[in-house]
């Protein structure tokens, strides 16, 4: 059972996205919210999975809240706006909905919050030694100890591995949830690397044998604070 509340200040919308979710099995909606502040308390408090999030509200954007919660839940925008769509994938969102929202387009939606919760849920119980992510259709899992880096690229990332590149369309930061902690490192907006790959490093860039990736700005102090 996915647990769901619903933050848009259109009445309208909020009754289309719950006759949605009531025709599709395993949803529970808990609440809905016209306001972000409001919305912003509950989620402090309340164990949510997905929140359907409308962008531009009063007061509080739904960027903002996206942004202001320190363990946030899984985020599928909705806006009739599409110039967000980025911002939204830079901040992990599941997906992005443009108004109005078809009842077709909604079930891929859900369907990607599943299999993200999915992934997550089957990484945590095979082994912390390893991740599963979805490719081509299929499920595949890669050992940690094989994963040299990883490389965002918009809205999917691709896992340089000792065998070969996998490719799999998930957010950096959703990826890096799934990793140990200990294990690896992120040197920039676009890049993480294996802490037990590196070979040598500079102010500038880490190198893992002929492999030299760039160290973000505001990435290295934690990066030096880390690898010392």
């Amino acid at each position: 059972m996915m647990n769901v509340v619903i933050v848009d200040d259109e009445p309208l919308a909020i009754e289309l996205i719950k006759a949605y979710l009531e025709r599709i099995p395993n949803m529970k909606l808990l609440e809905t919210f016209s306001d972000a502040i409001n919305a912003f308390s509950y989620l402090k408090a309340v164990n949510v999975d997905l929140v359907f999030l409308d962008i531009n509200m009063p007061e509080i954007s739904g960027i903002e809240l996206a942004k202001s919660l320190k363990k946030p839940p899984m985020f599928i925008f909705i806006t009739a706006y599409r110039e967000y769509a980025v911002e939204g994938f830079n901040l992990s969102a599941v997906d992005y909905l443009l108004k109005p929202v078809s009842f077709e387009r909604f079930k891929i939606a859900i369907e990607k919050a599943l299999e993200l919760s999915a992934l997550k849920a089957n990484s945590n119980k095979v082994s912390e030694n390893f991740v599963v992510v979805k490719s081509d259709y299929q499920s595949i899992k890669i050992g940690t100890d094989d994963i040299i880096y990883v490389e965002g690229l918009d809205d999917y990332i691709r896992i340089y591995t000792a065998t070969g590149i996998v490719q799999t369309l998930m957010s950096l930061k959703s990826f890096v949830e799934l990793l140990p902690e200990n294990e690896f490192v992120r040197i920039h907006r676009s890049f993480i690397v294996s802490v037990s790959r590196i070979t040598s490093f500079s102010k500038r860039s880490v190198f893992m044998n002929d492999i030299e990736i760039p160290i973000g700005t505001t990435y290295l102090s934690s990066f030096l604070t880390r690898i010392n």
